[in-house]
Formats: structure tokens, sequence, C-alpha cells
């Protein structure tokens, strides 16, 4: 994953920073959202791996994403195609999306709870999280009766268990050691 990165960085970068200066952040990253779905695809994948000369696999790239990639789009498709770096388009997009929202003071955090959460109990954790990062938060919330009770609020390097099962597990691994 390390080498995909490192790979995908300098094109994010780039991409990011055009956007920035042409405006366009969230335009950019719905295509290049849509650009890493289709290089994901199974019919796809194994064109991107194949021997189909640069040009040719960018034009058939560009072909199948239609008008959901506009003309600079289209040229990262290029570049990318040229040095063979079209696989990487998923890497590409998740640095992009990491980049915009550090820049948009934004963060994604993934709520999972043992049952359905009410709105008032959304917004507590939404505020909690706000304070406590310093940034706008947009929740992500599923359910996994698993947990018994509780949640697990995961926001980039923070991770908050405060579920049963994971009490459990802590005070398991103390009794054990």
């Amino acid at each position: 994953m390390a080498e995909l990165t490192t790979i995908a960085r300098p094109y994010a970068k780039a991409a990011f920073d055009f956007a920035i200066e042409k405006q366009a952040v969230d335009s950019w990253a719905e295509m290049l959202s849509f650009a890493a779905l289709v290089s994901e695809n199974d019919t796809m994948r194994p064109l991107l791996a194949g021997s189909l000369a640069s040009t040719k696999l960018a034009k058939l790239f560009i072909d199948v994403c239609g008008e959901q990639i506009n003309e600079h789009g289209q040229n990262l498709i290029k570049v990318m195609a040229e040095n063979g770096r079209l696989e990487v388009l998923p890497a590409v997009s998740q640095l992009f999306a990491e980049y915009r929202n550090e820049w948009a003071k934004e963060v994604e955090a993934d709520v999972v709870s043992a049952s359905e959460l009410s709105s008032e109990q959304q917004q507590q954790i939404s505020v909690s999280l706000e304070k406590r990062l310093a940034r706008k938060v947009k929740l992500n919330c599923s359910i996994d009766a698993g947990l018994i009770a509780g949640v697990i609020i995961k926001a980039g390097d923070l991770v908050i268990d405060g579920s049963v099962r994971g009490k459990l597990t802590r005070l398991s691994d103390k009794l054990q050691s």
C-alpha cells in the first residue's frame, strides 16, 4: 500500500493544486472518484495491467468515462496512461479526498453502534467530535449488533471504543496479564 501511495501522491497533489487554482475542488473529487471506480471494474482491470499501447488505453479509458471527465481530467488520464499508472487511480482519488478534507477543515467519522442512533445522539457525537478535532465532522453511521451496546468512533487516526464488547476485551486482557 505504501508503494501505491508513493506513486499516487504526485498525481493527487498536482490534481489538487490545479483544482484549487481553477476553484473546482468538488468537481475534481467527483471526477477522480468516478475514474477510480472505472479502474477497479473487473472488465477494465486486465486492460490496465495489459500490454495495450498507452494512447489506445487512454482513449479507451476516456471513452468509458464519457462526460464524467472534463478536458483537464482527460489530460490527467493521458499522462497517467503514458506512465503506466492508471491502476493507481483509486489511491489518487483517496489522497485527493484527504487533501480536500484537510483544505476544507473537514473529517469523516465512522460511527458503528449496536443499535440505530437517534438524530439527537448523532448531533451530540458530531458536536463533541467537532470540538475535539477542531474540524467540521461528517458522520457515516452503521450498525453492528455484535457490539452488544455502545459505539465505536473512527475519525482519521482517532479511535474511540465505547462498546461493551471493547470494554470486555480490555478487561479480559488485563485479567490475563
